[in-house]
């Protein structure tokens, strides 16, 4: 393959966000969100499943994937990219879970939203929509996170949705600053887990300085040629050293793997 076809194809394979028409600045919304039903159990460890449902599509496919065998069924937490806030809502309502769902804007391909999601068998107490600097440099396009607490009988567990800008869309310094804008807003929680597309296989590297472990840092490729989908932990403890991964066979669901992590929160 030529150098020029290599490279073709690199920026088809990451052009997970191309233009949108509208974006949604204000820190405040559009917001989309459910309670779900009362829990009152206090599990031992949390599942939790981190994917780039590439535009949305294919709802029924990720609900399948969630019922079969497998280090993706029955999660406690959703951590979900690219989203609509109709599928975001039929997710949330098949699993009987809460939801909140914060678009970043209005993607011209599609022409539906186009976000970030927190799904939680647990209830969801606050959340927020960090809105991340610099605009894709060709289209423009916005990039947030969104953050939300998550309470697991007394104990409080602080997490984020993130989806990064691709090397396409900004360069490696504007990429760094989008997740220290996530990082900054986390500062103030003791427990948190950040997960989704960092579209980085070293990017999410900043976050040891702020106190965040990498378990997925050696993981097998997520998408195309990278590792690209991670989770951090900061103040939350893996299950034991093999309780994460990623899934390879997911029907078409996406173009990204989906990320997975057993952990354990810590007493309070």
């Amino acid at each position: 393959m030529t150098r020029t076809c290599l490279l073709l194809v690199c920026v088809a394979a990451l052009q997970g966000c191309a233009s949108a028409t509208v974006n949604y600045t204000d820190p405040a919304g559009p917001r989309y969100a459910a309670a779900g039903p009362s829990r009152s159990v206090d599990p031992d460890t949390l599942r939790v499943v981190a994917f780039n449902v590439k535009y949305g599509q294919h709802v029924n496919v990720v609900l399948a994937l969630l019922r079969q065998e497998g280090p993706l069924r029955d999660p406690d937490v959703l951590l979900l990219q690219e989203m609509d806030g109709a599928g975001t809502r039929e997710i949330a309502d098949t699993l009987g879970f809460a939801y909140v769902y914060y678009p970043s804007n209005r993607f011209s391909v599609t022409r539906r939203d186009f976000g970030n999601a927190i799904l939680s068998r647990f209830p969801i107490e606050e959340d927020r929509k960090i809105v991340l600097p610099h605009l894709g440099r060709f289209h423009r396009n916005l990039r947030t996170a969104v953050g939300a607490t998550i309470r697991v009988g007394t104990r409080r567990l602080r997490v984020y949705s993130v989806h990064i800008a691709t090397f396409v869309g900004n360069g490696p310094r504007a990429r760094r600053e989008q997740l220290a804008a996530v990082l900054a807003d986390a500062a103030a929680y003791p427990t948190v887990l950040m997960g989704g597309d960092f579209n980085s296989g070293t990017v999410p590297g900043i976050a040891l300085a702020w106190g965040y472990t990498w378990p997925t840092r050696h993981l097998p490729h997520t998408v195309s040629f990278w590792t690209m989908d991670h989770m951090l932990l900061k103040g939350v403890d893996l299950a034991n050293a093999y309780a994460f991964g990623l899934v390879r066979e997911i029907h078409g669901a996406s173009d990204h793997k989906p990320v997975w992590a057993r952990v354990v929160l810590r007493e309070e």
